[in-house]
This record gives C-alpha cells, sequence and structure tokens, in this order.
C-alpha cells in the first residue's frame, strides 16, 4: 500500500503538468488575457492553501509540546524555505514569461532555454512539499496522513494543469513547435517527482525536524506565489479576474484537504 502511495504521490503532479502542456495542440496562439489571469490566480489559491492546509498547520499541531513556542518550528521553516528559493532566484539564469530582462547569473542561454529554467523553479518547491508530507505520513506523526498527503498530490496536480498551459504556449511564441513545446513544458515537471524523492530521503534522515522541514516546503512554494504568480495576475487590466481564479482555488484546495483528509 505505502509503494502505491508513493507513484501516486510521484505521478499524479506531473501528469498534471503533462496534461496542461498538450493543451498546445488544442489552442491556437496564445492563451486569451483574462483566461490566462484566471489560471494564474487559480494556481495561486491552491498554492496558499496547500501551503497553510498541507504543511504550516501540521507542523504546528507537530510542536504543540513546545507550549507558547509552538509557532516556531514554523515560523523558522517559513523564513528558511523563502531564503532558499531568494537564493535559487539570484543564482539560476532564468527569465519569467512575462519579462524581457533575465535574472540570475548571466549565461549564455536561449530565451526559450532561461524560461523552461524559471518554470523549473517554480516546480522544486512543490515536489518538495509533496515529498515531505508523504514522508511525514509514512513515519506515523498524527499531524498528517497518508490522505493529506495524497489531496497535496491532487492539489499540486490540479494547479499543475494551468501551469503548464502557461509555459508551453508561450514557447509556440517564442517559435518552437507544437511538439517541442509540449515536451519542454511536460519536461519541466519532471523536476517534481525528483525533488520529492530527494525530499522523502531527507525527511527519513531528519524526523525530529519534520515541522521545520514541511514549513520549509511552505515557505518555498509561497515565496513563488508571492514573487511570480500574484504580480503576474494583478498586472494591466482586469485583475480581479485573477483575484476571483485566487478565492476559487483556495476553497478548492481547502475543500480536498478536508474530504481526503
Amino acid at each position: 500500500m505505502t509503494s502505491m502511495m508513493l507513484w501516486v504521490v510521484l505521478v499524479v503532479p506531473l501528469l498534471g503538468t503533462v496534461l496542461g502542456s498538450g493543451c498546445v495542440f488544442l489552442l491556437k496562439g496564445q492563451i486569451p488575457p483574462r483566461q490566462n489571469k484566471l489560471l494564474l490566480g487559480l494556481a495561486s489559491g491552491v498554492m496558499v492553501a496547500a501551503s497553510v492546509w498541507s504543511l504550516v498547520v501540521p507542523a504546528m499541531e507537530m510542536s504543540a509540546g513546545m507550549g507558547r513556542l509552538s509557532f516556531v518550528p514554523a515560523a523558522v521553516g517559513l523564513a528558511a524555505g523563502m531564503g532558499f528559493l531568494l537564493l535559487l532566484d539570484a543564482l539560476v539564469p532564468h527569465l519569467h514569461l512575462d519579462s524581457d530582462k533575465p535574472e540570475g547569473l548571466k549565461a549564455n542561454l536561449r530565451k526559450t532555454s532561461m524560461m523552461i529554467l524559471a518554470v523549473t523553479l517554480h516546480n522544486l518547491p512543490e515536489g518538495m512539499a509533496v515529498g515531505v508530507a508523504y514522508a511525514g505520513a509514512v513515519s506515523g506523526h498524527a499531524g498528517i496522513s497518508m490522505a493529506s498527503a495524497l489531496s497535496l498530490a491532487i492539489g499540486i496536480a490540479l494547479q499543475n494543469f494551468p501551469e503548464g498551459a502557461i509555459v508551453s504556449m508561450p514557447l509556440v511564441g517564442a517559435g518552437l513547435s507544437r511538439r517541442k513545446a509540449f515536451a519542454y513544458g511536460a519536461g519541466s515537471g519532471i523536476v517534481e517527482p525528483a525533488g520529492t524523492v530527494v525530499t522523502i530521503l531527507l525527511t527519513s534522515m531528519l524526523t525530529p525536524f519534520l515541522p521545520y522541514l514541511l514549513a520549509f516546503a511552505a515557505g518555498a512554494m509561497l515565496y513563488v506565489v508571492v514573487e511570480e504568480l500574484i504580480p503576474e495576475g494583478a498586472a494591466g487590466e482586469h485583475s480581479n479576474i485573477a483575484t476571483v481564479g485566487f478565492f476559487l482555488g483556495f476553497i478548492l484546495m481547502m475543500a480536498l484537504d478536508v474530504a481526503l483528509g
């Protein structure tokens, strides 16, 4: 049962990215601005809700024995996760989808390569989140169950679908064929199961630090939301569409966590 669940949490999030990337074969041209903002909002809402209900809350519940200081592991983990993504953002050369100015260290890379690296940075904390949740469930901690890990994997897959479409469609606009855009978009999701496996291995060796690791994954995901997804959704006209999408995504993930958890 445990080994089957491992395969589920590895494959389900990746499947969301693959299916979303497949939209390049169904849609012509770029995603219309309003739909794009709705998708950005949905992804943001799912990631924030997943961070809160599936990661931060269990981290604080596991630390309840610390009394009034039970918030410390969650606070330290959140700050560390944010710092980790901030460091990667500063070091890894990448290009955001709505920008022409590369970020990170200077490198002689093509525009499409840097766009893919930007998406890879986003997918890494999601894989970490699923990995640490699964490891927490396997370790038998009362704060997190296998159902919670499953709901997190499904939630990540749901937000990966629009993210896969948001990634692949601009690659077509950048000059790639639809097949290559699909391959690059789907391939960008490979980092998620890789991050999941690495995190599971690390967590099994660092079980006492599980609350910190849960919050670490949450901090990394929240960094992605605040640093990029929300600003992209709020830019230009019809920002209220992204706001509506955010609430829909948050409510969907919250309901999923409670229903399966």
